[in-house]
């Protein structure tokens, strides 16, 4: 293949049919594309004021890309061109026309001409512009070639001109068959605005040394904050392969490679991909230059540090902890403060697998300050601020402690840390129950200033801050019943992360549990227990959990009982309190609906205690209403409306409109409890009051298409209607409730134990 790349590209590093190892030590060489750019050039100065202002500046900003970016065909080319000045595409081809179809002399001619931009007083380019560096290493590398490499060169420039002519050829007969509108569409699809894509880099041959770090720097770019203009992972890897192809030891296509296998969760590429970055990075002796003697150690203890990284984050803590060993090794023989303090960050995420401890991160933070590392210093407080809301700490300490970090990403202009304090902050509000908080906050970020372009069509809000921000903005909406916008939410999501991008499992989860609400409050259990394996597969928790609510909603009790009672000890092992409350709750209720009143209420305080331990308010106001509905099972009404009061406001305030709905239900019903021993007109009133509570309820449950609730409020409202000699309105919801008892099953339990 040495010999067809060689009649391609003209590479003087190409001689006698073999490849030299080191391909990128010359900077630049002649394609027929180039020699198309440079007529572009010529015929740029050429025109002169001839151009209009907005011709020229469309021009310029066309130059950059073309000049950085990869050979393309003269086709696309000269289409971009006309997109600007159609004048002068039809120049650039008449030009190129007579040469293609011209003597050799002709070419030789014109780069002999091209050194006239340079000379006079006001020379058409500067020498040490952008383009006349361009021209200059073209002209260099052009009298840098032999006789036959010439003749290759215009050969080759022959083949590019007839080819596109055939192409034009076969286009202006497809046209006739065409669609103009369906032409239209497709040439808008065909815009060079943004980054490049696969057709675009097809690499049949070596890049220049400028082309395959734009190439790289491009990628990389666009890996880090919007994978999805990014190349395919299979397509970069083809591009990658091929630069290593023509140069093993090129360093940072080693650690693109590294990057691009990390999207795929391929452990053995990426770490061999790691360590021949690294070994490269040493053999080339980038590091020795810029750190004197030290350089080697450098790139070793890095490697280690990197290598932690690695397996830490594919689970594999044996292999990161030995890793990270070496590293703090080397790291303390060379006194480099600036690596012991990253292997202390990983250090601590490495030991809170183990047990919780602050007292690494801590120190962490303190020494980040104390050496001048802002954001290792901003992750660590964040890492803690994580640490103390899982360990129940209060909300106020926790927020004045991501001001202080807040304060450190503004000086240092960390962008990317502002947007994970605020989806930190948004998700701190969302364990603590306070949904109004955490809506805001999710809205600050969407609305951020600091979103912009950070290049020609890259976005830096496809980072995972914005898609936690977005998956819980999607669940708020869906727990307020406005399933259609949670689902646009999710398609955006669905859009901007695929299924094939690394951040894609947090909105597949949520996907998932929003359907699952969905089907239970419809009552098709059925399809809530197909989408259990889905949950199971992303989260394996929230799986367990959601089987046991199924096999108890189909009142299969103790395997219910069986599996909650499993994966309480298994959250208890691993301190998820939260999980441990909501497992808790729902073995109360079983205990319910077994009849088994009293054995419910030390479970139950036992979850209370746990929330107001851990400050998750919201869970304890919803363990309060459960309390309640205790005593108004054993036959205390009037002290179960008492507590009502403490725990409603709450769930009013922040609650899911299905929260909503049940509260209002259990008011109710206590308060035709407590009827019972009132005076007539007392009594009356009473029964009024909870008529009006019930529509409340009926109101909530009916937004979120809760029919099982909707036919007890149904049932419950005709009784009262019945007993309050409201025939008109008892027959009313008598056939409403009818409608909806044919459509459901009937569990044969009673309605006075079942409270959600």
């Amino acid at each position: 293949m040495a010999s067809v790349h060689e009649s391609l590209y003209f590479n003087p590093m190409l001689t006698n049919g073999v490849v030299h190892a080191n391909v990128f030590g010359v900077r630049d060489w002649v394609t027929p594309h180039k020699m198309a750019l440079l007529v572009l050039l010529s015929e740029l100065g050429r025109a002169g004021s001839q151009l209009g202002l907005l011709e020229r500046r469309r021009l310029n900003r066309l130059l950059l890309p073309l000049l950085q970016g990869p050979d393309m065909a003269l086709s696309r080319l000269r289409k971009a061109i006309e997109e600007c000045c159609p004048h002068l595409a039809g120049s650039v081809h008449i030009r190129l026309k007579l040469m293609a179809e011209g003597e050799l002399k002709d070419m030789e001619q014109f780069f002999d001409d091209l050194s006239d931009s340079f000379s006079g007083t006001e020379p058409e380019v500067h020498k040490t512009s952008v383009v006349g560096l361009f021209l200059r290493h073209m002209i260099l590398a052009y009298n840098k070639l032999s006789f036959s490499q010439v003749y290759k060169l215009y050969t080759a420039l022959q083949q590019y001109f007839h080819k596109d002519d055939k192409k034009d050829g076969a286009d202006e007969s497809e046209m006739e068959l065409t669609n103009p509108e369906e032409l239209d569409g497709r040439m808008e699809k065909e815009e060079l605005d943004g980054p490049l894509r696969e057709e675009e880099i097809a690499c049949s041959g070596p890049l220049s040394q400028k082309q395959a770090e734009y190439f790289l720097s491009q990628q990389a770019s666009l890996l880090k904050n919007d994978e999805t203009k990014a190349l395919a992972p299979a397509s970069l890897q083809k591009e990658l392969n091929n630069l290593l192809k023509f140069n093993p030891d090129f360093a940072e296509a080693h650690y693109l490679s590294y990057l691009n296998n990390l999207r795929v969760q391929d452990v053995f590429s990426s770490t061999h991909s790691l360590l021949h970055y690294f070994d490269r990075l040493i053999l080339t002796g980038a590091e020795s230059k810029s750190n004197g003697d030290e350089g080697y150690g450098r790139s070793l203890r890095y490697a280690a540090l990197n290598l932690a990284a690695l397996h830490c984050r594919f689970g594999h803590y044996q292999q990161a902890e030995l890793a990270l060993q070496e590293a703090i090794r080397i790291a303390q023989e060379s006194n480099d403060h600036v690596c012991l303090q990253h292997c202390l960050s990983w250090l601590y995420i490495l030991e809170q697998k183990i047990f919780d401890s602050c007292v690494l991160l801590e120190h962490s933070v303190n020494k980040s300050l104390h050496f001048g590392l802002p954001y290792l210093a901003s992750l660590g407080i964040q890492s803690l601020v994580q640490q103390r809301a899982f360990a129940g700490k209060a909300a106020n300490k926790l927020m004045d402690a991501l001001k202080d970090s807040d304060l450190l990403h503004w000086k240092h202009s960390l962008s990317e840390l502002i947007d994970i304090s605020i989806a930190q902050k948004t998700a701190i509000w969302r364990l603590y129950g306070r949904s109004t908080m955490a809506l805001q906050q999710a809205q600050t970020l969407l609305s951020m200033n600091s979103l912009e372009a950070v290049n020609v069509g890259v976005q830096q809000n496809n980072t995972e801050s914005f898609a936690v921000v977005l998956c819980h903005l999607a669940e708020l909406h869906a727990e307020q019943g406005y399933f259609a916008a949670a689902s646009e939410i999710l398609k955006h999501l669905k859009e901007r992360f695929p299924p094939n991008s690394q951040h894609a499992q947090l909105w597949m989860l949520f996907d998932q549990k929003i359907q699952f609400e969905r089907a239970m409050n419809d009552g098709r259990y059925h399809v809530a227990d197909s989408l259990v394996a889905g949950i199971t597969a992303l989260n394996s928790i929230e799986g367990v959990y959601r089987k046991a609510i199924v096999l108890k909603a189909q009142n299969q009790m103790s395997e219910a009982h069986k599996l909650l009672q499993k994966l309480l000890i298994h959250c208890q092992k691993i301190k998820n309190t939260e999980m441990v409350i909501r497992v808790l709750l729902s073995t109360a209720e079983l205990y319910w609906r077994s009849s088994c009143h009293t054995i419910a209420l030390p479970v139950l305080l036992q979850a209370l205690a746990l929330a107001r331990e851990y400050s998750l308010q919201y869970l304890a106001s919803e363990t309060v209403l459960n309390l309640a509905f205790s005593q108004l099972i054993l036959g205390i009404p009037e002290q179960a409306l008492n507590i009502l009061h403490m725990a409603i406001e709450p769930v009013l305030a922040h609650g899911a409109v299905l929260d909503k709905g049940c509260a209002m239900f259990l008011v109710a019903k206590c308060q035709v409890a407590s009827a019972a021993s009132y005076t007539p007109e007392k009594k009356t009133e009473a029964l009024e009051s909870a008529i009006l509570n019930l529509n409340e309820a009926k109101n909530y449950f009916a937004k979120v298409d809760c029919k099982e609730q909707l036919r007890d409020v149904l049932y419950f409202q005709a009784r009262l209607f019945h007993t309050l000699g409201k025939t008109q309105e008892r027959n009313k919801c008598a056939m409403l409730f009818r409608q909806l008892h044919q459509e459901l099953p009937a569990h044969g339990v009673p309605l006075i134990n079942a409270f959600k």
